[in-house]
């Protein structure tokens, strides 16, 4: 019987440190998973406070011209050969999401916003995370057409009336599978609120 006892202590006194061994292995983890998720969030918002926000008070010859650009490189992007109705629709869901509230009340901001999700950074507008589309544009036609759309949504104030509400589309050639309410589709895009 005091063999039993002492074997009993053993195996005790064995699972003891294998059981805090495992309580440590599963803290660090877990902070180590917390640090990456901060260090994540730190990477977006510090490449997010290099954009100047353009309040409507405050729009200086420059900064429209910073909106300019960023917004005819995403339509550039996006739709650069879509037709000119596909290139002002991707204006005009660009510049409603940074009407909305729900995203940075900057084109440029909106249009450079990053995410994280489940530890991975996702783009609103998926050339930004394409290495590939960071060059400069190479077909001068498609961007100089770009440009006007740009001009014609954020100088004119020109909006397709059945993308009023629409902060979101994709390609017609991928499912995402959305629960959002479609409301158009204009060239190889479909839109959604």
């Amino acid at each position: 019987m005091t063999d039993t006892t002492l074997n009993g202590d053993k195996d005790t006194q064995i699972r003891v440190p294998m059981l805090l061994l495992n309580a440590l292995t599963v803290a660090l983890m877990v902070v180590a998973l917390v640090g990456s998720v901060m260090l994540l969030k730190w990477a977006v918002s510090d490449k997010q406070s290099k954009f100047e926000v353009a309040k409507s008070s405050q729009i200086t010859a420059e900064m429209r011209e910073r909106q300019l650009t960023c917004l005819a490189r995403n339509i550039y992007y996006e739709a650069g050969s879509e037709p000119f109705e596909g290139k002002v629709a991707v204006a005009q869901v660009t510049m409603n999401r940074v009407e909305s509230g729900l995203f940075p009340d900057d084109v440029c901001k909106t249009i450079y916003q990053k995410n994280v999700f489940y530890e991975k950074v996702v783009c609103q507008f998926s050339w930004y995370c394409d290495r590939a589309a960071t060059v400069r544009p190479i077909h001068k036609g498609n961007y100089e057409e770009s440009m006007v759309a740009a001009k014609k949504v954020l100088l004119e104030g020109f909006r397709l009336p059945s993308l009023e509400d629409a902060l979101f589309y994709h390609a017609d050639y991928v499912n995402p599978g959305w629960k959002k309410v479609k409301v158009a589709k204009i060239g190889r895009h479909i839109f959604y609120k």
